[in-house]
């Protein structure tokens, strides 16, 4: 019986370290039997020095000034209106409270006790005006300040002109002023015939009164800042003769609130 032959098996070393199976040379570099590899990266790297890369810098962008000019005007308008809002919510209180109503006036009388014309054309008069002033306000009351105007216009011309006086009105008071007015009207000649060609056309003069008067009104214990009233009366009389029973046709007045 022939025996049989006799296997031969590598055997590895279980202890032995373990060898790189890379080259010794990197794969982008030759071979060179003459040199060291060493040496060829060195001439590689000096051939081709490494490129640095510059870092770019990013400058911030510049503040824009428009933020603070918005920001500005929404300050500018929120202030505005928060303002107009507390007027208004105060305004409703106290109509609420007071309830006002406007003041009544009317002209009650016209005297003239001079209306002439002179040797130089010149038209001097004088006037005295009786106005009723009524205040209908339960808890207003109004105090008539210095610095008032009154003047009586016939047309375009201004004829004579005075001031009401200084008085406090209460509550649901009428009060009777008697208010002189003088001027003079300079080359009233036409003036004088435009009087006298109405007069026999219709039988009576229009006249125009114009008050502007500073007030102050009282809200029980509050009195607010000066205001203005603004009253206009249209008047007919029969006639402008010095010292004659003058009679007022017709009188309306319509009163202006001016802040």
């Amino acid at each position: 019986m022939a025996a049989d032959p006799q296997k031969i098996h590598p055997v590895y070393d279980v202890e032995a370290p373990n060898h790189p199976s890379a080259p010794l040379v990197p794969r982008s570099m030759s071979k060179s039997d003459a040199g060291d590899p060493e040496r060829v990266v060195l001439q590689q790297q000096q051939q081709h020095p490494p490129q640095h890369t510059i870092p770019v810098m990013h400058s911030r962008p510049p503040k824009k000034r428009r933020s603070c000019c918005c920001r500005f005007f929404c300050w500018l308008i929120s202030i505005l209106v928060i303002l107009i809002v507390a007027i208004g919510i105060t305004v409703g209180i106290l109509y609420l409270v007071f309830r006002p109503k406007v003041p009544k006036y009317s002209v009650d009388e016209l005297i003239v006790t001079q209306f002439d014309i002179s040797d130089n054309n010149s038209l001097s008069a004088t006037f005295n005006l009786t106005i009723t002033a009524r205040n209908p306000n339960k808890k207003i009351g109004i105090y008539y300040r210095g610095g008032s105007h009154i003047s009586a216009w016939y047309d375009d011309t201004k004829l004579c002109e005075g001031s009401l006086p200084k008085f406090y009105q209460g509550h649901r008071n009428t009060t009777v002023l008697s208010i002189p007015l003088t001027g003079q009207t300079q080359d009233a000649t036409g003036l004088q015939s435009s009087l006298q060609q109405q007069l026999q056309d219709t039988g009576n003069v229009p006249l125009n009164l114009k008050v502007n008067q500073p007030v102050r009104i009282k809200f029980g214990k509050l009195t607010l800042f000066t205001i203005k009233f603004r009253v206009r009366c249209n008047i007919v009389v029969d006639n402008l003769s010095a010292n004659s029973s003058i009679r007022i046709q017709s009188s309306s007045c319509k009163f202006r609130l001016r802040l």
